[in-house]
């Protein structure tokens, strides 16, 4: 599933490429992406508003829309979820585009839209498009997003103390649970784990307050490496979470087991 990562590389191609133009068609007839609306329903509350302001908080991204006609005050919140392999494509109506989103292993051809599943067409000519190939994705009005917890990118330290210093449950399955951490999923929680030189099957409340600001560091670093370079899969560690693999630090095999219901990865030996 994608993460925050991803999902941040999908917003930031809204904000670059589809803000302020002017909505002229949607289609929404997918009516499993679409849910719960009925087709017609989203083109109807969208058609000749524009794009605002792109959000995202975690995995979690909406986009703000104006008003129509001599409506004053602002449409209805747009939300995107990519679900498993979704990417946001924009094209310009002239034969150029760009996409972000999900990484996949052997991309996606220039102008190969088999698998959009709701569209945005612009007056302009151009269009934004949510290709998703194992459709597991969403698009919805107004989507709750008041439970989720601090953006992994964007939590203080003092905030992920608070996540961080009680309770029984394993450090990994804490970092998973977006009320508490909202954008960290299963290769950014191993690899932060990895970084800071935690068990992930540690319970939270027996983390000295050096171990969680060591985590929180390796959180902050993690995100920022996997925005920078493209995504999670360019992190340091996930080539080698696989049977036979040795930790790039030490050598060290690693270590595999189900924490907080996910398939981890660890160095057998600074991690033990």
């Amino acid at each position: 599933m994608p993460e925050l990562p991803e999902v941040e590389s999908a917003r930031s191609v809204i904000e670059r490429a589809a803000l302020r133009r002017r909505i002229a068609d949607v289609d929404d007839s997918d009516t499993y992406e679409c849910r719960p609306h009925q087709p017609g329903e989203i083109r109807d509350a969208l058609v000749g508003r524009r794009l605002v302001t792109a959000y995202r908080r975690g995995k979690s991204m909406w986009v703000a829309t104006s008003g129509v006609g001599r409506a004053r005050g602002p449409g209805p919140m747009l939300g995107i979820h990519l679900g498993m392999s979704g990417k946001i494509v924009i094209a310009d109506g002239r034969g150029s585009e760009i996409d972000g989103g999900d990484y996949w292993e052997r991309g996606r051809a220039k102008g190969d839209y088999r698998f959009s599943r709701f569209a945005l067409r612009f007056a302009d000519g151009g269009a934004l498009l949510l290709i998703d190939p194992r459709r597991l994705g969403r698009v919805r009005l107004d989507p709750p997003v008041e439970s989720l917890g601090p953006d992994a990118r964007e939590i203080t330290p003092a905030q992920f103390r608070a996540a961080f210093s009680r309770g029984t449950a394993p450090v990994k399955a804490r970092l998973l649970d977006q009320e508490a951490l909202a954008g960290v999923g299963n290769l950014l929680a191993d690899q932060a784990l990895w970084q800071a030189k935690i068990n992930p099957a540690r319970p939270v409340g027996g983390l000295t307050r050096v171990e969680v600001d060591r985590l929180y560091r390796a959180v902050k670093r993690a995100v920022e490496t996997a925005i920078g370079a493209g995504g999670v899969h360019t992190l340091s560690v996930v080539p080698y979470r696989k049977a036979g693999g040795q930790c790039p630090r030490d050598g060290a095999l690693m270590a595999r087991a189900t924490v907080g219901g996910r398939t981890t990865w660890w160095c057998s030996r600074e991690q033990a």
